[in-house]
């Protein structure tokens, strides 16, 4: 197996495609030869099925993935309500540990070339009084792939999360744009004036085509060099 290879992937907002960009770049790890993990460290959302409590977007990951590692693994955290993680870990009685997410990471790591690591929502989502994502990708040593939503207003999102991310020492090894609203307004002009302010490459740019199937859309996108 070669060197391992992760990424955290950070959106600039929820229900931008953040889980559907992962399972891509999962395929486009798969086709360049690579087996391939994706991690969902933190869920909320979930549903009763065949015995066990399954998040939607955890289930993608692991279809898109090389191999089923357990749920234990792939997504430590599974909360059952789809709302804020620290609201539903708090309703639930749990304390969201970092010490229990950087194992199941490191597990992953032991396992596949390439993990690819989703967040919740934006980048600095509360998993606790003083934790959030942002703090997970750090602690994890990680990398940031950030997904922009590509809708009105997508400029000055993408631009403050970047400026986030550096202000956490992190490094933004690339952006992928997401074409989630196909009504978009100049659209190819948005994606031209991220590229000019943003000083990491652009990792791809995702089409809207209905029904679109990661595997298919993974022809768009390069995993950072």
């Amino acid at each position: 197996m070669t060197e391992p290879r992760a990424w955290f992937l950070a959106g600039t907002d929820t229900e931008i495609g953040k889980t559907f960009v992962a399972c891509a770049l999962l395929h486009a790890a798969r086709r360049d030869g690579h087996s391939a993990l994706g991690m969902k460290p933190v869920a909320a959302g979930a549903e009763r099925v065949a015995g066990e409590w399954l998040n939607e977007d955890a289930a993608q990951l692991r279809a898109a993935s090389s191999f089923d590692p357990g749920l234990d693994r792939l997504n430590p955290y599974c909360l059952k309500t789809p709302i804020a993680p620290h609201i539903a870990a708090a309703e639930e009685g749990i304390e969201i540990d970092p010490a229990r997410i950087r194992a199941a990471f490191e597990d992953l790591r032991t396992q596949a070339d390439v993990v690819i690591v989703e967040g919740v929502g934006g980048f600095r989502v509360p998993l606790g009084d003083r934790y959030d994502t942002a703090d997970l990708a750090r602690e994890l040593g990680l990398s940031v792939i950030l997904v922009v939503g590509m809708r009105l207003g997508c400029i000055s999102h993408a631009l403050l999360t970047v400026e986030a991310i550096a202000a956490r020492g992190l490094t933004l090894a690339g952006w992928i744009a997401n074409r989630i609203d196909p009504a978009m307004l100049r659209a190819d002009e948005n994606i031209e004036a991220l590229r000019s302010r943003i000083d990491a490459p652009l990792l791809g740019v995702v089409p809207h085509v209905a029904g679109a199937d990661p595997a298919q859309v993974a022809a768009a996108l390069r995993l950072p060099s």
